[in-house]
């Protein structure tokens, strides 16, 4: 342990390094999920990031290696963010109905007051990838299955504790995710009657107030 520690300080500054890159590619991550919310994943370059953060286009080669390697981080983080911004605040909510409806409104948070300058980075860049088969896509299609299963779940114990009967848990969950779906479109075209209309469709499908 002593040789270690008094061996030049290598293993701090080892430590110091690897601390410096992950805060590195988290930046980029970000900043790549964020131009590919506007301008699609396929956009992303490592010139236009390395301008935008001010690095060199060799450091963020370095980084990622390429450019697909780019798209599946900022695939990632866009995950991480609504984790983050959706998920994890819902489930301080009692289970049921009060964190189905937390979890559903934040969802639609992400299209009234979007994480990411392109609304919803899902919405945005599904339809980007959806027949392009690939390591990318499959991360995107990945990331929609987890979530739409989770929220299947959320949904049928919501419906269990309150005796709700109706369409099946998935069946809520496909009309939810396309309405969220519709209401990002709505809102990047500056439709704010959609908007409203997707809101009232999806208080009638939780039960309403």
């Amino acid at each position: 342990m002593t040789e270690s520690v008094t061996a030049g300080g290598h293993p701090r500054e080892t430590d110091q390094r690897l601390a410096k890159g992950a805060r590195a590619r988290a930046s980029i991550a970000r900043r790549a999920a964020d131009v590919a919310s506007v301008e699609g994943l396929t956009g992303l370059s490592i010139g236009r990031l390395a301008a935008d953060l001010g690095l060199s286009k060799s450091g963020i080669a370095t980084l990622f290696g390429s450019k697909e390697s780019l798209q599946l981080a900022a695939v990632k983080t866009a995950r991480q963010v609504f984790v983050d911004e959706v998920i994890t605040p819902s489930l301080r909510e009692p289970a049921g109905l009060p964190r189905l409806r937390a979890l559903v409104e934040r969802w639609l948070g992400q299209v009234a007051d979007p994480a990411f300058p392109g609304g919803c980075f899902r919405v945005a860049t599904l339809a980007e990838f959806d027949s392009r088969p690939g390591p990318v896509r499959d991360a995107i299609a990945e990331d929609r299955r987890d979530w739409l299963a989770f929220l299947t779940r959320e949904i049928r114990r919501a419906r269990e504790q309150e005796h709700l009967d109706g369409r099946s848990a998935e069946a809520v969950a496909f009309e939810l995710d396309a309405v969220i779906a519709a209401a990002h479109t709505a809102r990047q075209l500056g439709d704010e009657r959609g908007v409203r209309t997707a809101y009232a469709v999806v208080a009638d499908l939780l039960g309403g107030r």
